[in-house]
């Protein structure tokens, strides 16, 4: 049973929102499921890091939903910025359980538990304009990000986080998410968000500050999911 990670399908099969138009982004959907088959297994979890559907409301989700729930492995999907279906969890768990996508779980002020590890985490944020907005938003995926941990903590598992937003970019860091991390002594932190060569080369990968940081969004990663453990 392994555990992989992967970032910013930005899936719009149901929707006209084509992203073959970006570089690096070519025949994505028929890449990434093959990709995805050629590696994972039904015994695997897969946690989808955010920008999963282009749709906007949650009933709008389904063939996107249905294409990842058809691929092999359990699902695990955190929130990104541009996932405008995002409803309670409540509510997505009822709308997965009535549309039989029986592989999708949410990963919200939670954890799940695969094999050695807890997968915790949520959106993340990076504050760039400190208007009472922001902070509040800040202050609220903080809130959120401690929840998940704390949640992993109580499985006695290693905790390893998942973010949609990096905390650390373009060589500045968001100190109230890295102060999370550093307090809960988190070894592993994968995120998304970031896209394109220079979007790439600004993103930091490896060590900081204790935390290894990798950043798993799918143009990055080629659409192939990337391996935890």
């Amino acid at each position: 049973m392994s555990l992989y990670v992967i970032g910013d399908l930005h899936l719009s099969l149901g929707e006209d929102k084509p992203m073959d138009v970006f570089a690096g982004w070519n025949d994505y959907v028929s890449r990434l499921a093959e990709n995805w088959r050629s590696l994972v297994t039904d015994d695997d979890t897969v946690v989808v890091a955010g920008d999963i559907s282009w749709a906007m409301k949650l009933e709008d989700t389904y063939t996107d939903f249905k294409f990842i729930d058809d691929l092999p492995g359990k699902k695990l999907f955190l929130k990104g910025n541009h996932d405008y279906w995002w409803a309670t969890k409540s509510k997505m768990d009822k709308y997965l359980a009535e549309k039989e996508l029986s592989t999708i779980s949410i990963l919200f002020n939670n954890a799940y538990v695969c094999g050695d590890f807890a997968v915790c985490g949520t959106r993340g944020w990076f504050l760039e304009n400190d208007t009472p907005e922001d902070i509040k938003v800040l202050n609220r995926e903080v809130g959120r990000l401690k929840m998940s941990i704390d949640a992993a903590v109580k499985t006695g598992k290693e905790p390893v986080v998942f973010l949609h937003y990096p905390p650390y970019y373009r060589g500045v860091e968001c100190p109230e998410i890295m102060d999370v991390l550093i307090e809960y002594g988190i070894k592993k932190c994968y995120y998304g968000h970031i896209h394109g060569k220079g979007g790439f080369r600004l993103a930091y990968e490896g060590e900081y500050k204790g935390v290894d940081f990798r950043l798993i969004s799918g143009d990055r990663i080629g659409f192939m999911p990337v391996l935890v453990r």
